[in-house]
């Protein structure tokens, strides 16, 4: 059976959002960096349309953690949808180490990049959902714990946008249902690199 392998360095972290025959390995990406810089005009039929999402863009000297995510080749349509509005950019392979044993990767293995045209910076009317940072900062959590929150955050820029408080009915298609206790750690974190909240 063909498989594709590529990089996750937000929700594709959670590996309750990947599909069932998905394997993920964990490590670090060399010469990229997460922001919070992508929108696009709203569409009633998408709830995600008004929103500002994750991205990456190319760094010399940085690093960001995720994961490298295996799984067979006839996901890759379905992998497209999620990632719609994104370009994907193939051959990061050696820009990867895995965590642990370094076990290698292939070549080919790809991400995917907000294309030009929807690379924005998030505000008022184009917020950060705290469901999608949840579901994130889980995924992280799960395999870096408590460090691999604060590396989250520490390596993605756009903080400056408002995060929108969908909690308790979130507006995340993702969304997962997170520990009371994980949730306040999220929270206490995110304090303090001074994220401003806003009501649904």
């Amino acid at each position: 059976m063909t498989h594709i392998t590529y990089f996750g360095y937000g929700s594709l972290v959670n590996t309750r959002t990947l599909g069932p025959d998905a394997s993920a390995v964990a490590g670090m990406l060399h010469g990229w960096r997460r922001e919070w810089r992508a929108w696009w005009p709203h569409d009633k039929t998408n709830m995600l349309m008004s929103v500002c999402t994750l991205t990456v863009f190319r760094k010399p000297n940085s690093a960001i953690r995720g994961v490298m995510v295996h799984e067979p080749a006839d996901r890759l349509a379905v992998l497209d949808q999620r990632e719609r509005r994104y370009l994907r950019v193939d051959g990061i392979g050696s820009q990867f180490r895995c965590d642990g044993d370094g076990q290698s990767v292939p070549e080919a293995a790809f991400l995917y990049e907000a294309d030009a045209k929807i690379r924005r910076w998030g505000d008022e009317n184009h917020p950060i959902l705290q469901s999608y940072v949840d579901c994130v900062m889980a995924g992280f959590y799960d395999f870096w714990g408590e460090e691999g929150v604060r590396h989250f955050i520490e390596t993605t820029d756009g903080w400056h946008a408002p995060m929108l408080a969908d909690r308790a009915a979130p507006r995340y298609p993702r969304a997962q249902q997170i520990d009371p206790e994980l949730l306040a750690l999220f929270d206490r974190h995110l304090a303090k690199a001074g994220v401003e909240h806003m009501p649904t």
